[in-house]
């Protein structure tokens, strides 16, 4: 299958391009710049120059390809404004893709966000959020699992707070940012609450398998761990930097800190049923051991 893939450069999106190499499809990436081109064609993919909101570039990719996995975003969280405006911005690049597929049956293959479920593990069964910061990301999202009734076969993988490699990556990778530059390992309230991860090697592989096999209209979750005490992360942080953990205000974190304070589990046993799929390399713990001072 040949597949265009938007972000295929960043963590995640580099092992999606390679998972999907490595699985017989070819891959035409999306690329922002010349580094970005020159590593999308070392990995082995044909880079497509263009961005987000280029929606005329998007559309003659996806006219291109047998399927498309989305994973780019602007991830510029410094302001109310500036997610508002990458959200805008990966809504209207969304309807473009979506639009180029309809009455394809093609596959569309979107990252969404675990969803938070008081009291419990939110499950493949939960709707996305509706409300908060990024909610518009959740609208946009159920804009293309709708395009499931004209023709295309849309998923959704829906990706945790952190999705690492190598002791990189989300939300436990902003902790270990702040932490070096503060010189404090902090973390919102008590720190019980619980935040989900994966490894993006386990991630794409999911990727790849809803590109293959996903139904349309159907969201899956990419959740390795379903929950571990913020705290926790935050410790291990602390210790391979050999800095002091404690609690901050959630405010730290700008316009991400209600998400950051919340208690969110998250269960990925739908889809590791349905789909066969199993997480195999380290939890988000044993990952984050490879922090250096």
């Amino acid at each position: 299958m040949r597949v265009f893939i938007t972000g295929g450069t960043g963590l995640i999106g580099s092992a999606v391009v390679a998972e999907l190499l490595g699985n017989g499809h070819t891959v035409l990436a999306l690329a922002r710049s010349d580094a970005s081109a020159l590593a999308a064609e070392a990995a082995g993919a044909e880079p497509i120059r263009g961005g987000l909101a280029d929606l005329d570039v998007l559309r003659a990719g996806a006219t291109r390809a047998d399927g498309v996995i989305h994973l780019a975003f602007a991830n510029d969280f410094s302001s109310p404004e500036a997610v508002a405006n990458a959200v805008a911005e990966e809504t209207a690049a969304l309807a473009a893709l979506g639009e180029a597929l309809v009455g394809s049956d093609r596959p569309f293959v979107v990252c969404s966000g675990t969803p938070a479920v008081p009291g419990r593990a939110s499950t493949e069964a939960d709707s996305v959020q509706t409300e908060g910061p990024v909610s518009g990301r959740g609208r946009a999202v159920a804009g293309v699992l709708g395009l499931a009734s004209r023709g295309v076969r849309s998923s959704a993988v829906r990706l945790p707070r952190t999705v690492h490699n190598e002791g990189t990556g989300g939300f436990a990778g902003v902790l270990t940012g702040i932490a070096r530059r503060s010189g404090v390992s902090g973390y919102p309230g008590d720190g019980t609450q619980r935040w989900p991860a994966v490894h993006a090697l386990d991630a794409a592989v999911l990727f790849r398998l809803a590109l293959e096999q996903a139904e349309a209209g159907t969201s899956w979750h990419a959740v390795g761990d379903e929950g571990d005490q913020v705290r926790d992360i935050a410790s291990v942080i602390g210790r391979r930097l050999g800095l002091p953990v404690q609690s901050v205000p959630a405010e730290t974190y700008g316009p991400l800190g209600v998400i950051f304070a919340a208690d969110q589990p998250s269960s990925a046993a739908l889809t590791r049923q349905a789909l066969g799929w199993e997480p195999k390399h380290p939890s988000l713990l044993e990952d984050l051991e490879n922090i250096q001072p």
